[in-house]
């Protein structure tokens, strides 16, 4: 398997520590990547519940900085465990102090009224470039390089817009990207419920700041994840595409607010996603949030 897959899947598959408490490792970063997180926490609350009840909803809020030094504790509290519905809180702990929370809730498979918007009408992947490989052509910062694409070695991304963050133009506030991870992955549900979230953090912020011109990557932009939340509608696969709609309704307060549809290559919504996050112009701040 894709070394960098094969560590992200390792990092998501959290340590059974003693009941509903896991530990998890980070990556090896400046910082703790959020999608990351939420991912170790979805897998923590998943080895608590039946295996009959699937996830449906997720909320999450990003409390502190992580330490990417250290591991993270996971304590699981089963809050309620029904026939139709179980429902556990997560906390992602660090020195002591609780660094992200998670609520999320479950439901055993039910048969009910149906209806989807359907799939926007854009490019199919196989029609355009990799974002791995116009970063790269783009990009003369070798450290730039290995800071921000490492994760899309393990993740084909494929941006509908040709876009760029540093181009210094201001652009609509939305992004369509196919997303999928570069080899097949087993059954586990865990492992795609896991990916989908982590995936659902990558380039997820920058959608906020593109009406305005500013650089993120280069430190024009002092970005955080405040919240996300994640809706899980029908099943799908991590390993195959996936239509990321990305779109920005609102910006104000030093904040940003982001909502995303992922729809499967056949036309089905499969999730809905959103976040607000912290967009502050570095020059009128300090480093804390």
């Amino acid at each position: 398997m894709n070394a960098v897959l094969k560590n992200i899947i390792d990092t998501i598959d959290v340590e059974k520590i003693e009941a509903n408490l896991f530990r998890g490792q980070c990556h090896p970063s400046e910082h703790v990547f959020g999608g990351q997180v939420l991912a170790q926490a979805i897998t923590s609350a998943y080895r608590t519940v039946k295996k009959e009840h699937k996830l449906h909803s997720l909320h999450s809020y990003f409390l502190r900085p992580g330490d990417s030094s250290r591991p993270i504790l996971f304590e699981v509290d089963p809050i309620r465990d029904g026939k139709s519905f179980s429902t556990r809180r997560v906390a992602a702990i660090q020195k002591g102090k609780t660094i992200f929370t998670l609520s999320c809730s479950w439901q055993k498979e039910e048969i009910g009224l149906i209806h989807s918007q359907p799939i926007p009408d854009v490019l199919p992947p196989e029609a355009l470039r990799g974002d791995l490989e116009v970063f790269k052509a783009a990009s003369t910062d070798e450290e730039d390089i290995n800071r921000f694409t490492f994760r899309f070695e393990a993740i084909d991304s494929r941006s509908v817009e040709k876009t760029s963050m540093g181009d210094g133009e201001t652009h609509p506030p939305y992004k369509n990207t196919w997303l999928k991870v570069r080899e097949q992955l087993t059954d586990e549900p865990w492992i795609h419920l896991g990916l989908l979230a982590y995936m659902s953090d990558l380039d997820f912020m920058s959608t906020s700041i593109l009406p305005h011109g500013r650089e993120k990557l280069r430190g024009g932009i002092q970005g955080a994840s405040l919240d996300h939340s994640i809706w899980f509608h029908r099943p799908f696969r991590a390993d195959q595409w996936l239509l990321f709609v990305k779109e920005s309704p609102h910006a104000g307060g030093g904040r940003g607010f982001i909502r995303g549809k992922f729809f499967s290559r056949t036309g089905e919504l499969v999730a809905t996603a959103a976040q607000e996050c912290l967009i502050r112009p570095v020059e009128s701040t300090s480093r804390s949030h």
